[in-house]
C-alpha cells in the first residue's frame, strides 16, 4: 500500500513539474505585458483574445505531457491496478485544469480541448505504463 502511495505521489510531483517547465518556457516565449492584472477577469480575457495559438499550445502541451508522464510513472512504480494512477493524476490534472480554466477565461475550442487531451493522455499514460509491467492483471 505505501508504495502504491508513493507511486499516485512521484506521478503528481512529476505532473505538477512538468507543467511548470513547459509553462515556463511557454512564458519566456509569449510573455504576458507587465502591468497585466490577473485578477479582473475583464482584463484576461482581452488579453487572452488576442494570444496566438502558439501560447494555448504550451499551456495545452503542458497538460497532456504532464499527465502522460505523471500516469505512466505512477503505473511503473506502483503495483496496482493500472486505471488507479490514471484516476488519481488524470483526475487531479482535471480538476486543476477545470480550476484555471474557471479563473482565467479561454477561448471555448482550448477549453475543450484541453480536458479532452488531459483524458487520453491519462489513459494514454496508463496504457504505455502497463504495458510489460507485473502491474497489468
Amino acid at each position: 500500500m505505501g508504495k502504491n502511495i508513493g507511486a499516485g505521489i512521484a506521478g503528481i510531483a512529476i505532473a505538477i513539474a512538468i507543467v511548470w517547465l513547459i509553462e515556463t518556457v511557454g512564458h519566456s516565449v509569449y510573455p504576458p505585458p507587465p502591468n497585466l492584472n490577473f485578477a479582473d477577469a475583464d482584463a484576461m480575457r482581452a488579453y487572452t483574445s488576442t494570444l496566438p495559438i502558439g501560447a494555448f499550445l504550451f499551456v495545452g502541451g503542458a497538460w497532456f505531457v504532464a499527465t502522460l508522464c505523471g500516469t505512466f510513472a505512477a503505473c511503473k512504480i506502483g503495483d496496482a491496478k493500472p486505471l488507479v494512477f490514471a484516476g488519481v493524476v488524470g483526475g487531479l490534472m482535471l480538476i486543476a485544469t477545470a480550476a484555471n480554466l474557471i479563473m482565467i477565461p479561454h477561448p471555448l475550442w482550448f477549453s475543450i480541448l484541453g480536458v479532452a487531451g488531459i483524458i487520453v493522455a491519462a489513459w494514454l499514460g496508463m496504457t504505455l505504463g502497463a504495458g510489460s509491467s507485473s502491474n497489468s492483471e
